[in-house]
C-alpha cells in the first residue's frame, strides 16, 4: 500500500522527480556506552514541557530515553556519510552514503551491529504515484441536514456532523476545545499552512509551535503544491473557517512534523516516523496523530504482511508503543485497504497494541467499505475506534473547504477530542485516555474487526474518567437523585428550540428518549414509570441549540 490514506488522481508534477533516494542506510548501534548524558538529568535531552508530562503520569525513565552517544555518530559522519534522523528509541540513525566503498568501514566500527541498505532496485520501472491515491477529495457525502448547525460555542457549517458524531460539539459547549494541549502530526508537507485563512487563528494565537523535517530532502515545507496532505489532516483539528470548517480541537497548539517522503514508498520513513515521534516526545506533545501507514514498499526491501500487524514487529509499530509507554496519546489511520484483496488488514503503527487505529465511516455511522479491517492476534481489537472518514470536510489548497473521503481524515477527529479530553481530565495517564475512549463506543459490548469499540462518544468519556457532573448549561437540574419511580428534568432554554433528552446507561446505551419543543426560559419535563429499569448509574443529557448537558442519576433498587 502507498502509505497515505486517499483515492487522489495522479499528478503530472510527480514524473520529474528520481525514482529512488538513492544510498540511504540504517545503521545500528550495540550499546550506549561512552555516553555523556546521563537519565539523571534528563533536561539535558527532554524539555520541561515533556518531563512534566512524565511527572504527571508517574513514568521514570530507561536507557531509551539516552540519546545515541554522540562519538558514535560522529565517527559514522567521519568515514563519508550524512547522518540523517538518529533514532535514541532503536538506539540507531539513518545515513545517506554516496559512496558505498566505504559500507565496509562504517560495518566495521566495533559499536556498529549492523547496517541495513533501504532502497535497493525497483521492482518496476514507473513513474512516481501518489502515495494518497486510495483517498478521494472534491465529493461531499456529508448529510444535507446536518449542514449550517451552530452551538453556542462554534458555528461549525458543513463540518457539523463530523463533530456532533462524536460529541465533540458538546466538548466545546462546556469549554473543552483543546486549550493547553499539545498535538504533534506527523505527516507528509503542509502546503499554504501559513497562508490559509483555515489557520489564522492558529497563528494569531500562537498554536503553532513549529515545524520540522525529517526528509532532508530540499524540498519546500509549505510551498509544494502537490504536497497538501498534511494541511488537509491539519484542518480537521484546528482549521476554523466559520460557517463552514471547525476542528475537532480549534485551541490546541500544533507541532507540524515532516516524516513522510511522498512520491516513494520505502523503510526509511518507517525510521522517519520513530525520529519524529521521539522529537514530538522531547518537546512535550500530549497527543500523536498520524494519517501514515506502511504495507508493501517500493523495491526488493522486504515488504511487510498482514501476519507482521502483531502489534510489535515493524519499526513503526515499535515506535508508537514506545511513544505510547512515554505518556503520549498515539492515533493512527487504520488504513484504505478494506476493499483490496491483496491487502485488505490495517497498517503499521496503526497495528501497534498501544496505538488508537481509527476506522471511517459516513455521517451516518456507517462503515466506508475502504476502511481496513483488523487482524485477529491475542484477542486485540483492530481497529481501535471509528470516526467520520466518509465527505469530511477538510480545508482546500484555494484557501476555502471542500470534502474528503479516507482514514487519513477520521484518524484526526479522534486526536482532536483525546486533546479536549485531556483539557478536561488534567494529567490523565494516555491508558486512561484510550480506555475511556473505548469504553464509549457504540460497539463496546460487541467490538468487532471493521470499526472496533466503535464511535465514540467523548463527552461521555470524559464521565468515564471521574466527572461526576459535566453540564453545559447551569440551569439543568435533575430531581429527585437518587430516583425510584422517576424524575424530573428543569432547564432554561434561550429561546424556543427542539430538544432532546436521552437516559442512558454507563456503557451508552440508550434507555429511552423525549423529543420536545422547550418555550423560552424555564421547562419541565417529566419521566415516570421507571419501576423496571434496573438500579445503578445512569445518565440524562440534553442536546438543543442553546442548552446542552449531561447529569449523573442514581437508580435505587426497586
Amino acid at each position: 500500500m502507498k502509505k497515505f490514506i486517499l483515492f487522489f488522481l495522479f499528478l503530472p508534477g510527480f514524473a520529474g522527480f528520481a525514482q529512488i533516494a538513492p544510498h540511504k542506510y540504517y545503521v545500528q548501534f550495540t550499546d550506549k556506552n561512552q555516553n555523556p548524558y546521563s537519565l539523571d538529568h534528563p533536561e539535558d535531552f527532554l524539555t520541561q514541557r515533556s518531563i512534566q508530562r512524565r511527572v504527571n503520569q508517574g513514568i521514570g525513565y530507561d536507557d531509551k530515553d539516552l540519546p545515541v552517544t554522540p562519538s558514535y555518530i560522529e565517527a559514522v559522519r567521519n568515514i563519508g556519510a550524512e547522518i540523517l534522523n538518529p533514532t535514541k528509541w532503536l538506539n540507531g540513525t539513518t545515513i545517506y552514503l554516496a559512496d558505498t566503498n566505504l559500507l565496509g568501514a562504517i560495518r566495521n566500527l566495533p559499536f556498529v551491529a549492523s547496517v541495513t541498505h533501504f532502497t535497493g532496485q525497483p521492482v518496476k520501472s514507473i513513474e512516481p504515484v501518489d502515495k494518497f491515491r486510495n483517498e478521494s477529495i472534491g465529493s461531499s457525502a456529508a448529510p444535507i441536514a446536518s449542514r449550517l448547525k451552530s452551538t453556542n460555542s462554534y458555528n461549525y457549517g458543513e463540518s457539523y456532523t463530523q463533530i456532533h458524531q462524536v460529541s465533540g460539539d458538546a466538548m466545546h459547549n462546556a469549554g473543552y476545545a483543546g486549550q493547553g494541549i499539545v498535538i504533534a502530526q506527523l505527516d507528509a508537507g503542509f502546503y499554504h499552512v501559513n497562508q490559509h485563512p483555515a489557520f489564522d487563528s492558529l497563528y494569531a494565537h500562537n498554536q503553532i509551535l513549529g515545524n520540522k523535517d525529517f526528509l532532508h530532502n530540499g524540498m519546500p515545507f509549505f510551498d509544494d503544491p502537490n504536497d497538501v496532505h498534511g494541511m488537509w489532516v491539519l484542518s480537521i483539528m484546528g482549521g476554523n473557517l466559520p460557517g463552514h470548517l471547525i476542528g475537532a480541537a480549534p485551541k490546541a497548539s500544533f507541532w507540524m512534523l515532516r516524516t513522510e517522503e511522498i512520491y516513494h514508498e520505502y523503510q526509511c520513513e518507517e525510521y522517519n516516523w520513530v525520529s519524529g515521534a521521539e522529537f514530538a516526545d522531547s518537546v512535550g506533545a500530549d497527543v500523536i496523530t498520524s494519517s501514515l501507514g506502511y504495507t508493501v514498499f517500493d523495491s526488493l526491501f522486504p515488504s511487510h504482511t498482514c501476519a507482521d500487524m502483531n502489534g510489535h514487529t515493524t519499526v513503526a509499530s515499535k515506535g508508537a508503543n514506545t511513544a505510547f509507554s512515554r505518556g503520549i496519546v498515539v492515533v493512527v489511520s487504520a488504513g484504505n485497504e478494506g476493499d483490496n484483496p491483496s491487502w485488505h488488514c490495517v497498517s503499521t503503527p496503526g497495528d501497534a497494541d498501544d496505538a488508537m487505529a481509527i476506522a471511517a465511516v459516513d455521517g451516518n455511522g456507517i462503515r466506508a467499505s475502504f476502511s481496513s479491517l483488523g487482524v485477529d492476534t491475542n484477542g486485540r481489537v483492530k481497529p481501535n475506534l471509528a470516526a467520520m472518514g466518509s465527505g469530511t470536510v477538510i480545508a482546500d489548497a484555494q484557501g476555502t473547504f471542500t470534502y474528503g473521503s479516507g482514514t487519513s481524515f477520521s484518524a484526526p477527529i479522534i486526536a482532536g477530542m483525546c486533546a479536549c479530553l485531556l483539557q478536561a481530565t488534567p494529567n490523565a495517564a494516555s491508558p486512561m485516555i484510550k480506555s475511556a475512549l473505548q469504553l464509549s463506543g457504540n460497539q463496546y459490548a460487541n467490538p468487532d474487526s471493521l470499526l472496533g469499540y466503535g464511535i465514540p462518544n467523548t463527552y461521555m468519556a470524559m464521565i468515564h474518567m471521574g466527572i461526576p457532573e459535566a453540564t453545559g448549561n447551569s440551569a439543568l437540574n435533575v430531581f429527585p437523585n437518587p430516583f425510584g419511580q422517576g424524575f424530573t428534568v428543569q432547564f432554561n432554554s434561550l429561546a424556543k428550540e427542539s430538544v432532546r433528552i436521552t437516559l442512558f446507561d454507563e456503557l451508552g446505551n440508550d434507555i429511552l428518549q423525549k423529543e420536545l419543543s422547550a418555550k423560552a426560559g424555564e421547562n419541565k419535563v417529566i419521566f415516570s414509570s421507571l419501576n423496571n429499569i434496573p438500579s445503578g448509574v445512569y445518565f440524562i443529557r440534553i442536546s438543543g441549540n442553546t442548552v446542552y448537558g449531561t447529569s449523573r442519576l442514581l437508580k435505587l433498587s426497586k
